[in-house]
């Protein structure tokens, strides 16, 4: 999936995966995609959450080989 932005997040524990994207997302126009690269195995279901309440389309999510890669679409 091609994405406008990416922000490496690895290594990095909740909140801060969350709070990172928030401020990239801030940065980028209406319907342009955001790719978040993390190793924190609880930034799946904070992703979702954080798409829910936002009203940020989380698009997909992907984890593979300790690497969890969201994509979200500003609203």
């Amino acid at each position: 999936m091609d994405a406008d932005k990416t922000i490496d997040t690895s290594g990095l524990t909740c909140p801060l995966p969350i709070l990172k994207a928030k401020k990239a997302l801030a940065e980028l126009q209406s319907g342009q995609v955001l790719q978040v690269i993390a190793t924190d195995p609880n930034s799946l279901r904070d992703f979702q959450a954080f798409a829910k309440q936002t009203g940020n389309a989380l698009l997909a999510q992907h984890n593979a080989d300790g690497k969890i890669t969201h994509f979200l679409r500003r609203r």
